[in-house]
């Protein structure tokens, strides 16, 4: 996807904790999780991550606009332990949303199957006969001024899948360019945040959860 208008935040790099195997940082909104095609889009988490840390390897992605929690591995060994578990889903994650309007529920689960909307693309859209599964469970955590904050734990881990899922229930996340409309696009960022990720450490296996605190 073309980014014309790209301005990467100037943060310091947060380092949530870092070992002999891995690293895990609190990524910023509005920073690519790896490089674009170009040079104007070289700017990324993994390029700040590795001049901190030469050997760190890439193990999954965020989206530009969401924040949030983020493991590199620090060994090739490390990567491949951790791709695994992320290819299994023995990886935990819980996100923290705020949502356009007052959700009626406390709980509840949305499963829709998602593939990318090719004339619209990066757009994902639902389709029940091509596309591939997708689960998300929600919980409110509370209503506030019209709006809902809401903790989603993603089953699967589609391109864009909380952003769809949460759209499709008629509650957009605020600040989506892609997929909120009218007020609820009117904010100064996507209101989405990677707040914990729990994995098994690849040096023992010992179960391990990071946490970022939420910055909306």
């Amino acid at each position: 996807m073309e980014r014309l208008d790209y301005r990467p935040p100037d943060t310091p790099l947060s380092v949530i904790h870092a070992d002999h195997e891995i690293v895990l940082v609190d990524k910023p909104a509005g920073l690519l999780s790896v490089p674009g095609k170009g040079e104007h889009l070289a700017d990324c988490l993994l390029a700040r991550v590795q001049a901190a840390f030469p050997e760190a390897l890439l193990v999954h992605r965020l989206d530009m606009d969401t924040s949030g929690v983020m493991v590199f591995a620090l060994t090739p060994s490390a990567q491949r332990h951790l791709g695994l578990q992320f290819e299994r889903r023995h990886v935990k994650k819980t996100y923290h949303a705020r949502v356009w309007g007052e959700m009626a529920e406390k709980t509840g689960t949305v499963d829709l199957p998602l593939i990318v909307d090719w004339p619209n693309r990066p757009l994902q859209h639902v389709n029940f006969e091509t596309g591939k599964p997708a689960k998300t469970d929600w919980r409110v955590v509370r209503i506030e001024d019209g709006t809902t904050r809401v903790r989603l734990y993603p089953f699967t881990g589609r391109s864009h899948q909380l952003r769809v899922h949460m759209k499709e229930i008629g509650h957009p996340i605020l600040g989506d360019p892609f997929y909120a409309t009218g007020p609820a696009r009117d904010f100064q960022r996507l209101m989405l945040h990677a707040e914990s990720l729990k994995l098994r450490h690849p040096d023992g296996g010992k179960g391990m959860l990071f946490r970022a605190p939420v910055p909306f």
